[in-house]
């Protein structure tokens, strides 16, 4: 059984039997999820920015375990130590877990140094016939559409929270042209800037596809199993 476990803004940890892989490990704001206890085999990454890189280089090294991200940032991070994949968009990755493909994001990415850091990145996870889109910070964007012709995600992880990314309605029409079964916001609420209104997300979801059920990172404790 596949697991999802949301961590908090766009963290996330996605565990397949005894392998789980880590999204945007931005962890330490959740004082109940303990890294060190978790089965964390990789981290994949979707850009740079410090919200998302988060406590990558502390897990990385502690676990020994490689970092996979866009070229630019597997190299920064591989400066530091960090055993890395580095990789570009539009190719299947192989893991123990499963699989993933990195799609494109429209959003900008830079490095702590102020550094260019490479294409921002939504993510396709394969994992026993589970398909989830985390898309990472984005704008809408019909690229979307190709998402769910191509591979048909039943899942997916969209921001909401606005100003930098979609926001609700933005994010609610993303769900209905990627024609998932199954959505749970991120990246709302943890800044002034991005408070997210849940409620009116849920209805408009619901107007444009009856069948989508939203999954609220609070009261649903952040997990849902496939």
């Amino acid at each position: 059984m596949v697991d999802i476990k949301y961590i908090g803004h766009s963290a996330f940890q996605i565990t397949n039997g005894d392998k789980a892989v880590l999204v945007d490990p931005w962890v330490d704001k959740n004082k109940s999820y303990d890294w060190k206890k978790e089965p964390i085999t990789d981290i994949l990454l979707t850009h740079a920015h410090g919200d998302h890189l988060g406590n990558t280089v502390d897990i990385a090294k502690s676990k020994d375990i490689t970092v996979t991200a866009v070229a630019e940032l597997a190299s920064y991070l591989a400066k530091d130590g960090v055993k890395t994949k580095s990789i570009g968009l539009g190719s299947w990755i192989n893991y123990s877990w499963g699989r993933a493909v990195f799609v494109p994001a429209f959003h900008s990415s830079s490095l702590p140094d102020g550094t260019y850091g490479g294409v921002a990145a939504g993510i396709i996870f394969d994992i026993d016939g589970v398909r989830i889109y985390h898309a990472g910070d984005t704008c809408l964007t019909g690229e979307m559409k190709t998402i769910k012709e191509l591979y048909a995600p039943q899942v997916a992880l969209l921001p909401i929270g606005g100003n930098y990314t979609m926001d609700v309605e933005h994010a609610a029409m993303a769900a209905k042209w990627l024609g998932v079964r199954t959505v749970i916001p991120m990246h709302y609420g943890t800044f002034t800037e991005i408070q997210a209104d849940l409620q009116r997300f849920a209805q408009l979801v619901a107007f444009g596809n009856t069948a989508c059920q939203i999954v609220n990172p609070v009261s649903d404790e952040s997990n849902a199993k496939k």
